[in-house]
């Protein structure tokens, strides 16, 4: 299919092949660590992924329209869809012309034309890199079968995650009148869930420099990628109503933070805080390591089990982030709604540590069953209930 573009695009196609992307985007000049100010940012959020240790927050559970950072619930609900054989980067989709009487050309675009087939692999690129409120409204429709039931979905999937202060009007995060809403809390929840159980089309899809679509070269307005090292991104977003915000995270010797910026007056302003937070979350701490990798840290009574009990494990090594030049006590408690019922799978994850410091955060880390427990046969039952009065 050939388009044709207006004088001033064409141009615009001309001036990105004779640059590279990173060319073309706009420098940010080196910032020192900081935290926002609540002038600069209304909310900001800043989280140790892997610990769930909150490093700074100011109003993290107040609601705000989050603009094109919606595309994250999109693309998460995409990838769940991918795993669950429901959808293939290789499907094609239509802009069908109802599609196309809404969404043609509105707001932050990948050029689809009332009718263009295309693949889900670039409708996921394009809206993750480009922001293309065309495409997140054809994924949906063509996967859905409307745009509305895609945004159903994408409330109940919301919903199933925890996400309470969250509510979506539409696949892209256009102006609504407040129908569309969200916490910085949410979204942390969010980049966890996508982070965690889709890192292989996190990787791939989210957090590249540009994306070239029909010839259109176009370059994602991150703040952070390509300028914080191991940056990866995630989205930003900008309406008139909501100001410029920003989900983003970066990940360093096995550290991932996440930070959220929401009511930032302008772009530029929105690079620099970002930069800024992000270090400051690197910089600011040092990580005490608990419990290495794969060391077991406690166990859970089981009820009804072939054993007794279950060693727990965390995912990672086991760490807090403390003030830099602190050296204060800390407290480790397991936290489970026991006894665990049989059966267990090994790796289900069946409790929490909390670990406490004077004066921080405290730190929630995921525990998961070291070893699979079957349900207790009789023989089981008997030995158990004579270990049980010595125990």
């Amino acid at each position: 299919m050939t388009m044709r573009a207006p004088m001033r695009l064409l141009a615009l196609v001309a001036l990105c092949f004779a640059l590279p992307v990173r060319a073309l985007l706009p420098e940010v000049g080196a910032v020192p660590p900081a935290v926002p100010t609540a002038a600069e940012a209304p909310v900001a959020l800043l989280v140790d992924l892997g610990s769930g240790q909150v490093l700074h927050a100011r109003n993290p559970d107040r609601r705000f329209m989050p603009a094109s950072v919606t595309k994250v619930m999109t693309l998460y609900l995409a990838f769940e869809l991918l795993k669950a054989k429901r959808l293939h980067p290789d499907q094609v989709f239509t802009m069908r012309p109802e599609v196309a009487r809404e969404w043609r050309r509105k707001g932050s675009t990948m050029f689809l034309d009332p009718g263009e087939r295309v693949r889900v692999e670039d409708l996921l690129l394009g809206i993750a890199n480009v922001s293309a409120n065309d495409g997140a409204a054809v994924l949906g429709d063509g996967q859905a079968g409307s745009v509305a039931a895609w945004t159903a979905q994408m409330n109940r999937t919301a919903w199933s995650l925890g996400m309470n202060g969250s509510h979506w009007g539409s696949p892209n995060g256009f102006p609504d009148e407040g129908r569309t809403f969200t916490t910085a809390t949410d979204l942390v929840t969010l980049a966890r869930a996508m982070i965690t159980r889709h890192p292989d089309e996190f990787g791939y899809y989210i957090g590249r420099m540009g994306f070239d679509y029909k010839g259109i070269v176009q370059v994602n307005h991150d703040p952070m990628i390509g300028r914080v090292p191991g940056a990866d991104g995630i989205k930003t977003g900008f309406t008139n109503e909501s100001g410029f915000s920003y989900l983003g995270t970066a990940r360093r010797s096995g550290q991932r933070l996440v930070l959220v910026l929401a009511g930032v007056e302008n772009g530029r302003l929105r690079a620099r805080l970002a930069r800024a937070y992000v270090e400051w979350g690197f910089s600011a701490f040092e990580r005490r390591e608990l419990f290495a990798a794969d060391i077991p840290v406690g166990e859970a009574r089981v009820q009804d089990g072939a054993a007794r009990s279950v060693a727990l494990k965390a995912a990672g090594p086991v760490t807090i982030n403390l003030p830099r030049g602190t050296t204060p006590d800390l407290t480790a408690t397991i936290r489970y709604e026991g006894p665990l019922r049989a059966p267990i799978a090994a790796g289900q994850e069946v409790a929490m540590l909390e670990v406490t410091a004077p004066g921080v955060s405290p730190a929630h880390i995921p525990l998961y069953a070291a070893e699979a427990v079957r349900t207790a046969g009789p023989l089981d039952r008997i030995v158990n209930g004579v270990a049980g009065l010595f125990s």
